[in-house]
């Protein structure tokens, strides 16, 4: 078992930045890609981005040149530097290790992400 726990969220205007946090309870495995997760109101969730061990990424379209996804190993820890948000960016920001292989799934709490003037 591993837990997630993200921080970061917030309030912030069009156009500003925010970082987000996910902090793993235990070193994670490279059969594991990690990633983050959107859920606005009345939509699916969506994978925003994803890292894998080796540090190749992958990015949702509508955030691609505006967010970097990134991985500190020795720290356990993932991040989601938001740049240029958008009111659509609105939503609860979910952490997420997905296994490679066996397709199971860890997820954080989540933490609000609101972009509003």
């Amino acid at each position: 078992q591993v837990q997630l726990v993200e921080s970061g969220g917030g309030l912030v205007q069009p156009g500003g930045s925010l970082r987000l946090s996910c902090a793993a309870s235990r070193s994670i495995s490279s059969l594991y890609i990690m990633g983050w997760h959107r859920q606005a109101p009345g939509k699916e969730r969506e994978l925003v981005a994803s890292i894998t061990s080796s540090g190749s990424t992958k990015y949702a379209d509508s955030v691609k040149g505006r967010f970097t996804i990134s991985r500190e190993d020795a720290k356990n820890t993932m991040y989601l530097q938001m740049n240029n948000l958008k009111p659509e960016d609105t939503a609860v920001y979910y952490c997420n290790l997905h296994h490679r292989f066996l397709g199971s799934d860890y997820w954080g709490q989540g933490t609000q992400v609101t972009v509003s003037s």
